[in-house]
């Protein structure tokens, strides 16, 4: 959402504000002085060149600085046209009234040199005083005014991040500068003017301008301390803020980019680095829908690894299909069969993944599961052949989907060595297991059409899972693809505490 005419006004008057401030700071030390001096009847004349300078004119040309900034506001102009205004305007701000406040200093302080009634009032100052006052206040009133602008910017900044979703993107600045600079203002400014007092002047004019010297400087360094503290701070503390929540896994903060310094490029590429961790989430939920999210995260965690070999390992794999899935297909509308087959997979997930097993990929309508591979699994071969008995109790006692279809099904599993990695090109790359093992469990459920069965198991499972079931032999059987039968076993659910599916 845009912002309105009234907010827009507000963070004008406000920036405002704080470029013409330093106005009446200068005010203040002028009254701290002639205080101390006595002279006030040339107050009005310290004050007036003050307002006239910094206030009118400073105030003149600040609201030509935020112009461009205005009417991006508005949506005259693009982000991309005022991007770097809006990272220099403190700069820009304090140049101005650096160059402004030299005048001002420098009328302020060599009026009795030349206004007789002035010389009256104030004795002359010394060159060497003249001069560091001309060069100290000044730069004290650039910095302070840089601040204070860039802790308005912090704002602006966090409010077109709110409104419009735009960042800082130009990083040129410093931080390291921005630190030195004022700790060389609040800290030598001060003493530098005193020391210079302390060999210009003696008895009570040395007591009377180095008590004006520390009454504003607690002033001036005070305020310049605050704005200071909050200019530098501010953005790491909001970096800090959102890398605590990002840690406690919120991806969805963001960051507004407040400087132009290294801590708004490393603001920057926070926000870049939470967008990565979200798309990579997002990837993996999405993936996870397809494929089991653990098999999804392994294959994130190998690319990031940058793995891509493969591995042997020991495994168990089972592979499921729907008996006369064909013909069930041909009188169901496309939607009902949807409806059908997500309610029948998600039937038949619950038991491979409570037995620890993962799912690989769906293949029409069967799937692909692997235990031990490609995440550990205690007792593979045990687990597979009670996830198997567990699917067939459960599709044995249910109809599916709104067309209440019963889907019998086969199984064939075969535990063995398998290989496991990343296979694919370019962009195109899958987490699969290869193998005899795999193709054998592809074949012994096609198996199951032919010997009037629901679970097949190769002689390699059964021998793995013992006694722990009751395991029919079929004897030794062809198998296509396989040069040598194989012995091959048949496991019946309903002797294992389960119900026999109807065939």
């Amino acid at each position: 959402m845009s912002a309105t005419s009234a907010e827009i006004a507000a963070l004008r008057r406000r920036y405002l504000w704080r470029a013409t401030s330093v106005a009446f700071l200068s005010i203040t030390i002028n009254v701290i002085y002639v205080a101390a001096t006595g002279a006030w009847p040339i107050l009005w004349r310290s004050a007036g060149i003050g307002l006239l300078l910094l206030f009118g004119v400073n105030g003149l040309i600040a609201r030509q600085l935020f112009e461009p900034i205005r009417r991006f506001l508005c949506g005259e102009i693009a982000f991309d046209d005022i991007q770097r205004r809006l990272t220099q305007l403190p700069l820009l701000t304090a140049r101005y009234v650096g160059l402004l406040s030299i005048v001002v200093v420098a009328f302020q302080t060599s009026t009795p040199w030349w206004i007789p009634s002035v010389r009256l009032i104030l004795p002359p100052p010394a060159i060497a005083d003249f001069v560091t006052i001309c060069i100290v206040l000044p730069i004290f009133f650039f910095t302070y005014t840089y601040f204070v602008v860039s802790d308005y910017l912090a704002g602006l900044c966090e409010f077109i991040f709110a409104r419009y979703g735009l960042n800082l993107g130009l990083f040129f600045g410093s931080y390291t500068a921005k630190l030195l600079v004022a700790l060389l203002v609040i800290s030598v400014a001060p003493l530098a003017t005193i020391v210079v007092h302390l060999f210009s002047y003696d008895g009570e004019r040395l007591q009377l301008d180095i008590l004006v010297d520390v009454a504003s400087a607690v002033l001036g360094v005070a305020i310049s301390a605050y704005f200071i503290s909050r200019s530098l701070l501010r953005p790491i503390n909001a970096l800090s803020r959102a890398m605590t929540n990002a840690a406690e896994g919120d991806l969805s903060v963001r960051v507004a980019v407040t400087s132009n310094d290294e801590v708004g490029e490393l603001t920057g590429r926070f926000n870049d680095m939470v967008e990565g961790l979200r798309e990579r989430e997002q990837i993996r939920a999405t993936f996870g829908r397809y494929v089991d999210e653990n098999v999804a995260a392994a294959i994130l965690r190998r690319q990031g690894d940058g793995q891509r070999s493969g591995e042997i390992g020991e495994a168990t794999i089972l592979f499921t299909d729907i008996a006369n899935f064909t013909t069930i297909a041909e009188y169901l509308a496309p939607h009902e069969l949807v409806g059908v087959l997500n309610d029948y997979l998600e039937t038949v997930l619950a038991p491979i993944r409570n037995h620890g097993g993962v799912v690989n990929t769906f293949i029409g309508d069967g799937l692909f599961a692997s235990f031990n591979m490609p995440l550990a699994c205690t007792d593979h071969a045990v687990a597979a052949v009670q996830a198997a008995i567990d699917i067939q109790c459960a599709v044995g006692s249910r109809t599916f989907g709104e067309a209440g279809v019963a889907l019998p099904t086969r199984i064939g599993i075969s535990t063995g060595p398998v290989i496991g990695g990343d296979v694919g090109t370019g962009r195109r790359v899958s987490f699969t297991l290869l193998g005899e093992t795999v193709n054998l469990a592809s074949r012994l459920e096609e198996l199951n059409k032919k010997h009037g069965t629901r679970i097949l198991v190769a002689s390699s499972t059964c021998a793995a899972c013992g006694h722990r079931f009751a395991f029919q032999s079929l004897g030794p059987v062809a198998v296509r693809g396989l040069s040598e039968s194989v012995m091959v076993y048949s496991i019946d659910p309903s002797q294992q505490g389960g119900q026999q599916p109807s065939v």
